[in-house]
Parts: structure tokens; sequence; C-alpha cells
């Protein structure tokens, strides 16, 4: 009897130990869906930053539900714009800078192709990552982070019309590729995850981009691939507002994502955007 009784105790411990991990992990659950195929993740990054909240703000896109493509300012009459201008010239759900430019705050530093237009010709030899998107085979992913490292770029040449070249991140291994740094600036990304969603990342506290790849790969993102695209105060991700969209969740926005205002102050040439499918 007396067995029975430190059995069914030892059992009740391992539960209440087993429901002790597991309630503060749901209980931290970072997601909030926005609505179907979009959800917000806002993860605390450690150690805490001197500026700024520390926070990293990441947009998980379902291609189900978004089409992902590339906007120049070279292609629209060179019409200069904020990230917020762009979302509403154009409808788009969320914008993220799409890569850096060169002196004459037009032409991108690495290969950049939206659709017909060509904003820059040319393959930065040091650039190792390449953003696909706008597919034109229907075999092919609607979007796809090329490793020059491990892929050959020729074989998606003509399956995708928008290509964007940048900096690697994480590499076809998810292996950090950067080299540890001290000086550190704010940081817009894209990511990939391994259920094929995009990730558009945004944190505007100073960080090392090494150190800052290694906390996205401990975080809960399923990071696949990763790629720079802008650091300093030019970065930014902005996310309208949900004001049409069915089966919305409330939500605030906090800085959204870096502040609305600070969107209004710097003109970003050229944009990763999604779009609502079936939108007009």
């Amino acid at each position: 009897m007396l067995k029975t009784k430190l059995d069914l105790a030892l059992f009740s411990l391992i539960i209440w130990i087993l429901f002790s991990a597991i309630l503060p992990i749901r209980a931290a659950e970072p997601w909030q869906n926005i609505q179907p195929g979009l959800n917000l993740g806002i993860f605390q990054a450690p150690p805490a930053a001197r500026q700024n909240n520390s926070r990293i703000y990441v947009l998980k896109i379902d291609p189900k539900f978004f089409k992902i493509d590339l906007y120049c300012q070279s292609e629209y009459t060179n019409k200069q714009r904020t990230l917020l201008q762009w979302a509403d010239d154009f409808k788009l759900k969320a914008v993220i800078n799409g890569g850096m430019f060169g002196k004459d705050l037009t032409t991108s530093v690495g290969y950049l192709k939206s659709g017909d237009h060509v904003n820059n010709p040319g393959f930065h030899p040091k650039y190792n990552s390449i953003l696909a998107c706008n597919p034109l085979d229907k075999t092919v992913p609607p979007f796809k982070i090329i490793d020059r490292t491990c892929e050959d770029f020729a074989l998606f040449g003509n399956k995708y019309q928008s290509f964007l070249q940048s900096f690697r991140m994480i590499n076809c291994q998810q292996k950090n590729v950067w080299q540890p740094q001290e000086q550190g600036w704010s940081i817009a990304a894209l990511g990939m995850d391994g259920s094929g969603k995009l990730l558009m990342i945004y944190c505007g506290s100073p960080s090392p981009v090494h150190d800052f790849i290694e906390i996205l790969l401990q975080l809960p993102l399923d990071i696949q691939a990763a790629m720079y695209l802008e650091g300093g105060i030019q970065a930014g991700l902005y996310l309208s507002e949900n004001k049409n969209a069915s089966n919305a969740s409330p939500i605030s926005w906090p800085e959204i994502v870096s502040a609305p205002e600070k969107n209004n102050q710097f003109v970003i040439p050229n944009v990763i955007g999604v779009r609502e499918i079936g939108q007009k």
C-alpha cells in the first residue's frame, strides 16, 4: 500500500513538472495572428540594448495568401517614397527595405530586377544571397532565397521574374556566416522558414550582425536561410493596418513596426512588398 502511495506521489510530481515546463512556453507565445496567412512575432532579444526596446519583429507570411514582389523607384518615374508611401501607392500589406543602394540613391548595390525592369544588371562578387520571386514556372516555390555557394543561380534565372542580391546571413547549412564584430546597428533582414514561409525581420536596437544572427537561430522561427537587407536608421519594416482584412484579429501596432513617423522621414528607393492575392 505504501509503495502505491509513493508511486502515485511520484507520478503526480512528474505531471506537475511537465505542466510547469509547458505552461510558460504557451504563456510566452510571441505570435499574433493578424489575418489568414500573416502572423506577427515580437521577441525580446538578449541582452538588452542601450537604445530602443531590444525587440525583434518578425512578420511570417504565407505565400499561399500573399504575392511577394520587388518595387523600384527607377521603374516608376523615379518618384521618391517612404515605406509607408510604397504600401499606400501599391496597396501592399507589408513593406521592407529592398537591399542597400548606391550614391545615386536609386541603384541597388547588387543585382536587382523587378519583372521586366532592371535596376542593376551587375552581380556583386561578394553577395551570395539572391531573393527570387514572382515565378514564371509553376514547378518552383513562390519565392526562394538562393545561396550562390551551394546552388547554381543559372538554374533559376529563367524561372522567376524578380531578383534581389545581397549579403548572406545564414547559409544553406543553417550556419551563421558573419564574423564577430563590435559595431552594431539597426537591422532589416529577410528569411525563409522550413515550411516555405517568408520572414520579414526588423530590430531597431543596435546589434552586431553576427550576434543578431545567433539570436535568430535560437528563436522559434525554424529559419532555414536569411539575407541582410539594410542597417542603420534607414532600415525599417512597415505593416499596414487591418482596414478590410477578413477574419482579422484586433491588434495594437507597437512602433509598427519601426514607427510610422520614422517611415515618413526616409525615402527608400527599392522595396520588397507583399500584397494579398486576389486584391484589386
